[in-house]
């Protein structure tokens, strides 16, 4: 059942720790497939047009919110206006998500790759 839901273009994290880890061994690096079963709605995107990152000892704190859309247009027409701006933005809390520096870093190695290829795809269409 989950085969149906997976996006395509999606990366497994363990796949991308698979050169890493093979380099020490002098084994070729082999891809690992790992499935992520739903637990209640867990499979439901979460829509985030904000996200902050908190650090602590030994996790990554990652917070995912939504603040509206018309709010986010008006604020360069204000500033553009000479308007005051408002000191804070309230937003809500999507979802909040701690992880490990290690899987921090993953993370960071599996977002490198997705910019440097939605990057390369826009430039093809540009020169195209």
């Amino acid at each position: 059942m989950a085969d149906a839901k997976e996006p395509k273009g999606k990366t497994d994290a363990a796949a991308a720790d698979a050169p890493a880890a093979a380099a020490g061994t002098g084994a070729q690096p082999r891809a690992l497939s790992i499935r992520l079963a739903p637990v209640g709605n867990s499979d439901q995107p979460v829509v985030a047009n904000y996200s902050a990152v908190d650090l602590a000892p030994g996790m990554a704190f990652i917070d995912f919110g939504f603040l509206e859309p018309s709010v986010l247009a008006a604020l360069p027409r204000m500033a553009k206006l000479g308007g005051k701006l408002p000191e804070r933005l309230n937003g809500k809390l999507a979802v909040r998500v701690a992880i490990g520096y290690d899987g921090l870093a993953n993370l960071q190695q599996q977002l490198a790759r997705v910019l440097g290829d939605l990057a390369k795809a826009a430039k093809n269409r540009k020169d195209a």
